[in-house]
């Protein structure tokens, strides 16, 4: 590559200017080949070590968490949303009108994932991105010790004053849950060498850029967590529901435009979504790749108020080891009534999968149950409400909550991805910056011509 004189070798001809930005931008350290492409476009192979995920993340992948890191900082930073030291909501905001969602909504929100976590009766837990403590400050009570992680330094700092009984804070990402810097918090709090008995990963899927990085962080978790514990995965984007989470934001926001228009503008926000979406059917995959025996329960979210945290999301819980149980009655929904007899009588005979249950949150026709409307319905029953694992118009209940693995999934995979990745997007953005200013550099006057993204720069859906 001439650098000396750059604008020298910079040629009159388009076509071989696109040759000579090709052979420029292949010199960029994370830039594993450049080639002119049809249309005066230039198709870039990112180097496989700038976006990986393991054995540690990539320069660029790392950005992509940074700019997490920064946000949450930031918006902790402004305790805009503190309500009271366990009671502090910053960041949560209804996506149509911006505003706070409601403090009881969220106190609902709080407890459901609450009970998740201590349904299993763990002593220990390792919660990985704790945030403000809307967990840590109830749990701590109930275990002989509690590790909170988290990206933001604010929240670190805060929670590790609050002075917490049997607890320990430290700064870490995700993926570095087995890390010697949170072994050493885990070895201190919860003794020496003990693995925790749930380690909880709550909402904060969102923020990881694709399955790659997903697939590193249920690794680390697996790898941390004792026999017979948990892995909780909540507050998930499910992605066969993204589609239709999108067409509500634009009809309430303008709902007089044109379904054609409708479908344009939810086509660019999925292209362009900045949060990880996925199926159940994402991690039944990672899972049976890790080389433990786990199994996998998908729980829908029951609090009262149909919110984006109801509708469109839910809950998976990993349960570590092949325990062998009664054999269980699958029976189809046909009505309330099936409902409460079989409810009523399970525990006296084999558990209960209750499935087939049309989604009053997605299937609003009259008389179709919620999640909110089943769990009220089983007041007082060992029981587990659940999205169905293939199918999120369908819901499921099992009886005793422990025979919830048996029901994973009834249906056949639902329409749509199994994921929704945003890292492409912050990828094609964040490299064409990046090689832009490369040729500033090594070539000033030569543009960079627009780009597409050759290779996998994320997984492909599962």
């Amino acid at each position: 590559m001439d650098d000396e004189n750059p604008i020298a070798t910079i040629p009159d001809d388009p076509e071989a200017r696109l040759v000579r930005a090709a052979e420029l931008v292949a010199g960029h350290p994370w830039v594993a080949r450049a080639e002119p492409a049809p249309g005066g476009r230039l198709r870039v192979t990112p180097d496989p070590a700038a976006i990986s995920a393991t054995p540690t993340p990539g320069p660029l992948l790392r950005e992509h968490l940074e700019h997490w890191a920064e946000v949450y900082d930031w918006v902790y930073g402004t305790g805009e949303g503190r309500h009271a030291d366990d009671l502090d909501l910053s960041g949560w905001r209804d996506s149509v009108t911006g505003a706070p969602l409601p403090r009881e909504h969220m106190r609902e929100w709080i407890d459901r994932t609450v009970e998740l976590v201590l349904e299993s009766n763990p002593r220990t837990v390792l919660e990985a991105g704790c945030g403000t403590g809307l967990l840590a400050h109830r749990l701590h009570g109930s275990l002989e010790g509690y590790v909170g992680t988290d990206v933001a330094d604010i929240a670190v700092d805060r929670l590790s004053a609050a002075g917490l009984p049997r607890t320990g804070f430290v700064r870490a990402a995700a993926h570095e849950v087995d890390s010697p810097t949170v072994r050493r918090v885990t070895d201190a709090v919860l003794g020496p060498g003990v693995r925790p008995d749930c380690v909880v990963l709550n909402s904060v899927t969102q923020c990881f850029p694709n399955l790659d990085y997903l697939a590193a962080v249920v690794r680390g978790a697996l790898a941390v967590v004792a026999d017979g514990g948990t892995v909780v995965l909540g507050d998930i984007r499910h992605s066969a529901l993204v589609e239709r989470h999108f067409t509500e934001l634009e009809r309430t926001r303008d709902p007089q435009a044109p379904l054609e228009g409708i479908a344009e503008r939810v086509r660019v926000a999925i292209a362009e979504d900045e949060e990880l979406s996925f199926a159940p059917e994402a991690v039944r995959e990672i899972v049976a790749a890790s080389g433990r025996a786990v199994r996998i329960s998908t729980r829908a979210r029951t609090m009262a108020a149909a919110t984006e945290l109801t509708r469109y999301r839910y809950d998976l819980v990993l349960h570590i080891g092949d325990r062998a149980g009664p054999p269980v009655e699958y029976i189809p929904w046909s009505g309330p009534e099936l409902l409460s007899e079989k409810a009523r009588t399970a525990h006296a005979g084999a558990p209960v999968v209750v499935h087939g249950i049309p989604n009053g949150l997605v299937d609003e026709t009259p008389d179709t149950p919620t999640p909110y409307a089943l769990r009220a319905a089983l007041a007082g029953i060992d029981a587990a409400v659940l999205v169905d694992g293939g199918d999120p118009r369908l819901l499921a209940v099992a009886v005793p909550a422990s025979a919830a693995p048996a029901a994973q999934r009834v249906a056949a995979p639902a329409p749509g991805p199994a994921a929704g990745e945003p890292f492409p997007a912050f990828l094609r953005r964040r490299l064409a910056e990046l090689l832009r200013d490369h040729l500033r550099r090594v070539a000033p006057g030569l543009p960079l011509p627009p780009l597409d993204l050759a290779g996998r720069p994320s997984r492909e859906a599962v």
